[in-house]
């Protein structure tokens, strides 16, 4: 979709894909506590995509928004309004999410985790990081979170729902994270590194996979049942805990198999022989893959990586606006509901008889 086409042309369209509680919330939310010179809390969107997805400065876009009679704003004034907005767009973006629950086709609806750094101009090291999950089927994502270079990767980060199957690479392979998705009734299917993640066969005994590499057939894969002790509390990189103060245990299976190069890939998952085999489990993390191509998607076309001020107190609305963009988009392109000419949804109170 064209910038133009959402700010414009098509904007009434896309109010009808916005959330119902759009005014109240920007209020509970502190963004539009007062309506003087934004009249309510579309105008309010409709600014901060502008300023998002079309590469305008803030007085362009001010002189935009005083051309349409949309808002008597300045550019100092629209930056005030959307640094008071951050909490308001997290809020909207998580809404647009929610209308689109999709379920995967098959046993287990698909999701992949990954995150993928925003960085601004200068020569400072991450400043920001969108953690997000992908419907695996659709390529879609229907979550996302933000934070600086302090917020680390970790399963638990997600909202996972009962039944779901999460794909992950091996940075998500941790104790703590898999027995976060296991009491949300979710399950994984990780690489991991076989060195660094605390293994024991079904008769408690140590494991030291990376020993039982050996084993492993040039085609084809090798399993091992395996138990995973969660440690009791946060404690500090590297250092060791006792195994008997896990607070719970982990069944799960790893798998290894090898590359063309003769290299050593190991997964793990916490789903059953009989629900994923080997050969299925190692066919089925290769899509992992399209979340790659989603943040791919995300940079070349909406230019998340472009971030012009990496401090700035606008740049996570800046960030948020494009999430919201790029949200609303597959609402369009790949709509999950009936849609009409007119809006997303029939609503049967609109039919007559």
């Amino acid at each position: 979709m064209q910038t133009s086409q959402l700010l414009d042309e098509d904007w009434e369209y896309i109010q009808t894909l916005l959330p119902a509680d759009l005014e109240i919330s920007a209020r509970t939310k502190g963004a539009l506590i007062r309506s003087r010179n934004v009249p309510d809390a579309a105008a309010l969107l409709r600014l901060a995509l502008a300023y998002g997805v079309s590469d305008l400065s803030l007085k362009d876009v001010a002189a935009w928004a005083t051309s349409l009679e949309l808002a008597t704003i300045t550019g100092p004034g629209l930056f005030y309004r959307l640094r008071e907005a951050e909490g308001w767009l997290e809020h909207v973006l998580a809404e647009v999410l929610a209308k689109q629950i999709a379920l995967s086709p098959g046993t287990w609806p698909l999701r992949i985790v990954d995150a993928t750094v925003i960085n601004g101009p200068g020569p400072k090291a991450v400043q920001w990081r969108a953690h997000v999950l992908v419907d695996a089927v659709s390529g879609t994502f229907r979550s996302v979170e933000l934070t600086d270079v302090r917020g680390g990767e970790k399963l638990s980060r997600y909202p996972a729902q009962s039944g779901e199957l999460l794909l992950a690479d091996r940075i998500y392979a941790t104790a703590r994270g898999i027995h976060s998705l296991r009491q949300a009734d979710a399950h994984v299917l990780v690489r991991f590194n076989p060195v660094t993640l605390r293994v024991f066969s079904d008769t408690n005994e140590r494991l030291y996979l990376k020993q039982k590499e050996a084993e492993i057939p040039k085609v084809g894969g090798v399993e091992f049942n395996i138990k995973i002790p969660v440690p009791p509390k946060p404690t500090k990189s590297h250092k060791i805990w006792k195994t008997e103060k896990a607070i719970a245990w982990i069944d799960a299976r790893a798998i290894a198999a090898r590359t063309r190069d003769g290299d050593v890939i190991w997964l793990l998952t916490t789903l059953p022989a009989a629900a994923l085999s080997s050969a299925q489990a190692m066919a089925l993390y290769r899509l992992r893959w399209q979340i790659e191509t989603f943040f791919k998607r995300l940079k070349s076309l909406l230019h998340l990586d472009s971030l012009p001020s990496r401090e700035g107190p606008t740049a996570k609305s800046w960030i948020l606006a494009r999430l919201i963009a790029a949200a609303l988009a597959q609402l369009i392109v790949q709509p999950s509901g009936p849609l009409s000419p007119w809006g997303y949804e029939c609503q049967p109170e609109s039919l007559h008889s």
